[in-house]
């Protein structure tokens, strides 16, 4: 939950997760639908969907001890199997994250691009050059910890920090300007419509594809070209939302239907308002309703 996401936003759905599934096997049999459920507003959906994934493969096999088989179960990348082979189980495995390149770049007084692999790599074979093979767990949260703390991206404390006395980039007085994360071309603006249909107290949503590759699975309010022609539109207000690298303004129309959406393939289906909390909602769709009801649509 913490990858990409504040961890004052991950704090509520963290303990309604656990409250859910207090054990591997909870999660491993449950649907898809119910923990997209619970993630729903969270983002990065696919992680969701890779957590039920291993847990049901540690349910059957039980939990790897190793940085290798940890590395192999859905959805961990270097770093989650480095903390976990580490700290769990001693494996001497050094751990990069943002705060560790951050600790690396300025102890060696490296201006390079932190976001290219090959310098990624790098930061990686010095973090581990400087691993306490006899305290790996401990030595990697010690450094996640003085990135975290002391060797801060912005006014570092660094009277305070035990590398003081090595930090190339003190002696040099470049900490300011380490680590260099190369900007990536921005994406452009991308405009878009959300439409509202309302029935009494049931709201019209469409299900995404399960192939699609964004949302799939999520129900969502539809575009005005997923329905038949509306005899009357109007405009309830706009907002912004960001998805990874791209930025959109959805502005949001409430209409009245000619007609009913066909349902053969069963995209669409109305809900109560009190159904909302129990299916996967994507956080458009939470944002457009929210909006509606403060202009009380």
């Amino acid at each position: 939950m913490l990858q990409q996401t504040r961890a004052q936003a991950v704090i509520p759905y963290y303990r309604r997760f656990l409250e859910r599934f207090p054990a591997v096997e909870a999660l491993a049999t449950a649907s898809e639908e119910e923990v997209l459920a619970l993630w729903s507003g969270l983002g990065y959906y696919s992680r969701a969907r890779n957590l039920r994934r291993a847990a049901a493969r540690i349910a059957a096999e039980g939990f790897p001890r190793d940085y290798d088989a940890i590395r192999a179960l859905p959805g961990v990348g270097d770093y989650t199997a480095a903390a976990v082979a580490s700290i769990a189980f001693g494996e001497p495995r050094a751990v990069l994250d943002g705060n560790v390149l951050r600790v690396v770049a300025r102890v060696e007084g490296d201006a390079s691009d932190i976001a290219a692999p090959q310098t990624r790599e790098r930061f990686r074979s010095i973090a581990q050059s400087w691993l306490d093979p006899g305290q790996p767990g401990a030595f990697n949260q010690a450094i996640m910890e003085l990135g975290a703390a002391v060797c801060l991206p912005r006014n570092p404390l660094c009277p305070r920090c035990p590398l003081a006395g090595c930090c190339q980039a003190r002696l040099q007085g470049t900490v300011a300007r380490l680590p260099v994360k190369l900007h990536r071309m921005k994406a452009a603006p991308i405009a878009a419509e959300l439409v509202l249909a309302r029935a009494g107290d049931r709201v019209l949503l469409r299900k995404t594809a399960a192939g699609a590759a964004r949302m799939a699975g999520f129900w969502e309010l539809p575009a005005p070209e997923h329905l038949p022609p509306v005899r009357a539109r109007k405009t309830i207000g706009a907002f912004r939302h960001t998805i990874t690298r791209h930025r959109y303004t959805f502005t949001v129309i409430a209409v009245r239907l000619s007609s009913r959406p066909r349902l053969q393939d069963s995209q669409f289906r109305w809900f109560d308002k009190a159904e909302l909390a129990r299916i996967p909602l994507s956080t458009t769709a939470r944002k457009a309703l929210g909006l509606a009801d403060s202009k009380k649509v």
